[in-house]
C-alpha cells in the first residue's frame, strides 16, 4: 500500500480573492460617498435655517425693547461662526423701523453642491424664502 501524501492547505488568500474584495469595497465606496456628501449638505442647510431663526428672534427681542428694528446688528453668535465657511448669514440690506430681512448666503463647497435650494431668508413676518428650489423642500 502506498502512502499518499495529503498536501499542504495554503494559507492566506489568492490575488483572485484579494482583488474581487477590493472590487466589492470600491463599489460600495462608490456608491456611499455621494450619500453621504448629499446627507452632509443637507445637515448644513438645516443648521443654516436654524441660525436663521435664532438671528429672527434676536431681531424680535431687539424689537421689543426698541420698538423698531432700525440700529440692529446681528450678534457674532455661536451658529454664525461655525457656518461661516459654509453660509455668511446676515441682514438683508439696511433694517427699517417695521421690518428686517435676514439672509443666509450659501458660500464654497456648500453653494457648490446645494444647487436645490441655493440662499435661504427669513423676514420680520415670518416668511421663509430660497433662491431656487420649493420652500417646503428647502426648511
Amino acid at each position: 500500500m502506498s502512502q499518499y501524501s495529503i498536501p499542504r492547505r495554503s494559507r492566506g488568500f489568492s490575488l483572485i480573492e484579494l482583488m474581487i474584495t477590493v472590487l466589492i469595497i470600491a463599489v460600495l465606496a462608490g456608491i456611499s460617498l455621494p450619500i453621504y456628501q448629499n446627507h452632509v449638505v443637507k445637515t448644513r442647510r438645516a443648521a443654516a435655517t436654524a441660525c436663521l431663526l435664532e438671528m429672527g428672534q434676536f431681531m424680535e427681542r431687539y424689537y421689543t425693547t426698541n420698538l423698531t428694528y432700525v440700529g440692529a446688528a446681528l450678534p457674532a453668535s455661536t451658529c454664525r461662526n461655525d457656518l461661516a465657511p459654509f453660509y455668511t448669514i446676515d441682514l438683508d440690506g439696511a433694517a427699517t423701523a417695521a421690518a428686517y430681512g435676514v439672509t443666509a448666503t450659501a458660500v464654497g463647497t456648500q453653494a457648490s453642491r446645494d444647487t436645490t435650494c441655493g440662499n435661504l431668508g427669513l423676514n420680520q413676518a415670518g416668511t421663509r424664502t430660497v433662491s431656487s428650489g420649493s420652500v417646503s423642500e428647502c426648511w
